[in-house]
């Protein structure tokens, strides 16, 4: 059974957890604290979950409202309303706009409670399987002329020669997440290497289990197609946030956790090679992850199934050996690490130019550019990270999370026309 519990009470939480653990067994429990995560992504129907226990005050808002909502997504399950405390009124009100069943915070009663679990979630199995029985149920889990059990197509995101990227949600993963759809399993007719490069990015996330890097559910093959199910990042990316300003000290937060990232996908013997703002998630929480391995590459491998010296990766944010089609290693990752960093400070990039092999040029010739004077302190950090020799860069993400924790505390922003306050002494 799973239970998926809307309350920004950790105690609370906790009791509920308890109560449901002593009387059913197979159970899982997700929380979602509203205050903390906001409301329930509106695409999202919580067909994964067999019932849905709603708080009557989430992030302090009404509740009788996120009821409302609920009951207007198709299948989503029934409601147990939480009250404040018995409240006869109360509970007559949230029974008329949908709930299931109403439980007094204050009060529960154990059996009676269980009771209503159980049924309520009986209740949603029957009206899933009658669903997944009718005609309508082939359309909404079919993505273009793809069908795939478990899986309701919400809209296209993305097309490519290669691939088309949906957001779905999975009854399984019980979340919203983006499928990532091979258009074709090739035969030997078609192009080589398209469908080796689309399973081996799989491969390559697949061995890597850190924070900062997007999450992989599943790889999975229907009808001749091929698909990736992965982490989905409602709060949009980094150059989407970049537009909308970053504060100095979220921008070396940033970049922390882009170098930690970093550091776990090169222990695994990766390159990402195409690091650039648009790879950088964003999620609720505020912490970033790293996504698009597409022209990602095993450093152990004796041959590449691109062709050699064929130049990967986006200009603006290129290593000079990556631009130039020479080998590259960690270190070059690092340097788009630092284009990124001086973006992020300044709002623009550091080297522009019209066409893009003379942006190539100026990452190899152009001198690196000074940060404006309230960011000087940070002068260094970048030198490092956009060094034209490799030997001058910092050697891996691990070293450039070490000077990151080691940098001291900026001096304080000095309004303009405002002498600076005398050392000490």
């Amino acid at each position: 059974m799973r239970v998926l519990l809307i309350d920004d009470d950790p105690d609370y939480r906790k009791l509920i957890r308890q109560h449901l653990a002593t009387g059913l067994e197979e159970l899982v429990v997700v929380e979602h604290a509203p205050a903390r995560l906001g409301p329930l992504p509106a695409e999202f129907h919580a067909t994964g979950y067999d019932v849905v226990l709603l708080d009557a005050r989430p992030a302090g808002q009404e509740g009788l409202d996120w009821l409302v909502d609920a009951r207007t997504r198709p299948l989503f399950p029934p409601v147990i309303y939480l009250l404040q405390g018995p409240d006869d009124a109360a509970a007559a009100a949230a029974l008329a706009k949908g709930a299931y069943g109403c439980i007094a915070k204050t009060k529960i009663g154990h059996r009676q409670f269980l009771g209503l679990v159980r049924d309520a979630a009986s209740l949603q199995r029957r009206a899933l399987a009658s669903f997944r029985a009718s005609p309508a149920a082939a359309q909404t889990y079919r993505f273009g002329q793809l069908s795939i059990k478990g899986l309701r197509c919400i809209r296209a995101l993305a097309t490519s020669t290669i691939s088309t990227v949906y957001l779905a949600e999975s009854e399984r993963e019980a979340r919203l997440v983006v499928l990532k759809l091979l258009r074709q399993i090739p035969d030997l007719t078609d192009k080589p290497g398209m469908f080796d490069r689309f399973l081996q990015e799989y491969e390559i996330i697949r061995q890597i289990d850190h924070p900062n890097v997007v999450r992989i559910y599943e790889l999975g093959v229907a009808d001749d197609h091929a698909f990736i199910q992965m982490e989905y990042f409602p709060a949009g990316d980094l150059r989407a946030r970049m537009r909308r300003g970053i504060t100095p000290i979220d921008a070396l937060g940033m970049l922390r956790q882009m170098a930690a990232a970093l550091a776990a996908i090169h222990d695994a013997g990766v390159l990402h090679r195409d690091l650039k703002p648009g790879n950088v998630m964003l999620r609720v929480d505020g912490t970033i992850a790293l996504i698009d391995f597409g022209l990602a590459k095993q450093l152990s491998l004796e041959a590449e199934i691109t062709a050699t010296g064929e130049i990967f990766g986006t200009p603006y944010y290129m290593s000079p050996e990556q631009g130039h089609g020479r080998e590259v290693d960690a270190r070059s990752d690092l340097y788009s690490l630092g284009v990124i960093f001086y973006e992020m400070l300044t709002g623009k990039k550091p080297f522009l130019a019209p066409t893009p092999m003379a942006v190539i040029y100026k990452h190899s010739h152009t001198p690196i550019p000074l940060l404006p004077a309230q960011f000087a302190h940070w002068q260094g950090l970048l030198e490092r990270m956009l060094a034209k020799d490799t030997r001058d860069r910092y050697q891996s993400g691990r070293e450039l999370c070490a000077a990151i924790d080691a940098l001291p505390p900026p001096p304080p922003l000095v309004p303009p026309g405002v002498a600076p306050e005398p050392a000490a002494g």
